[in-house]
């Protein structure tokens, strides 16, 4: 089995799921989970978690991504994207100069309202299923952080443009909510996903191009390793006498101080990699965040000893 994330271009007309359906069928493996769900019709980079790693998924799901869209000024659709059945068409008047200031004002924190035709649940029901149904619910405002927008193009009615912004953000909803606010109304044509945490789209690989490593046999070159994904955080080699605490996923005494809250990556006296795990200052011990070891991995530890 596969242990580590891999970077794949998602194509346009494939779920987030069909993604990880084939992905199973290609690597011969059940254990895949993605990282944060792509409209059929977006494109671009989705990190895909593959054994152990799936563990990963929450930790991928919450860091800042980076997209390239196109909004289309004048046209609003149910669906705030240009999937959708077409509400109202309005000519659009407003200068390049008023566009540009009124997408830059959606920089830093703001309230969004989720679309109704998104996978949200509101009392066990996902809100595309409500709204294919002709039904609309209230949906409570979010907070989310738009890092940083740039207008990389505009010719009017449409305006191209790249944002980084924080999880639970709906680029289309974004479009949505500029148009509106512009009052031509305005919803996505197109949406490129550029960069999630450390994947770049300039590296992701197509699922035709995962099929061909595979069968030449250097997919694993395409993997980035646990370890790897945590190589922002310092080590911590714990002594033999933690070992059985390690591996029951208890809490370990510190050897040293540090800030509070310090993440590390901890391993046992044998140099395994056991998890990820903090350091708590009140308590002077590094407490287990995530385990990435399994008790298959312990019992075949012992096996190798001689």
């Amino acid at each position: 089995m596969i242990n580590g994330v891999i970077n794949i271009y998602k194509e346009k007309g494939y779920t987030s799921h069909d993604v990880v359906a084939k992905l199973r069928g290609i690597l011969r493996q059940k254990k895949i989970g993605h990282t944060g769900t792509l409209d059929p019709d977006a494109e671009g980079v989705l990190p895909v978690c593959l054994g152990k790693a799936t563990k990963l998924c929450d930790l991928l799901t919450d860091k800042r991504k980076t997209y390239e869209a196109v909004l289309h000024l004048g046209i609003s659709t149910d669906t705030q994207d240009m999937t959708g059945n077409v509400l109202v068409e309005r000519e659009v008047t407003v200068d390049p100069a008023t566009v540009r200031s009124c997408i830059e004002s959606f920089l830093g924190e703001q309230q969004q309202i989720p679309p109704m035709y998104s996978a949200l649940k509101v009392n066990g029901r996902k809100l595309y299923e409500l709204a294919r149904e002709g039904k609309e619910v209230e949906r409570k405002p979010r907070r989310v952080v738009f890092y940083h927008i740039e207008i990389l193009e505009m010719e009017l009615p449409l305006v191209r443009f790249r944002v980084a912004c924080s999880k639970g953000t709906y680029i289309r909803t974004l479009c949505h909510d500029i148009g509106r606010k512009l009052g031509c109304g305005g919803c996505m044509e197109r949406l490129l996903r550029t960069r999630v945490e450390r994947f770049d789209v300039k590296d992701a690989m197509r699922l035709s191009e995962v099929e061909e490593a595979v069968g030449a046999g250097c997919i694993l070159s395409h993997v980035v390793t646990i370890e790897q994904m945590f190589s922002e955080y310092g080590e911590i080699h714990a002594p033999a006498q933690f070992d059985k605490m390690l591996r029951n996923g208890n809490a370990v005494p510190a050897q040293e101080e540090m800030e509070d809250g310090t993440r590390v990556r901890m391993y046992d006296s044998g140099q395994r990699f056991i998890g990820l795990y903090e350091y708590e200052k009140k308590r002077e011990q590094f407490r287990l965040i995530t385990m990435f070891c399994t008790p298959e991995d312990f019992a075949e530890s012992r096996k190798e000893t001689p």
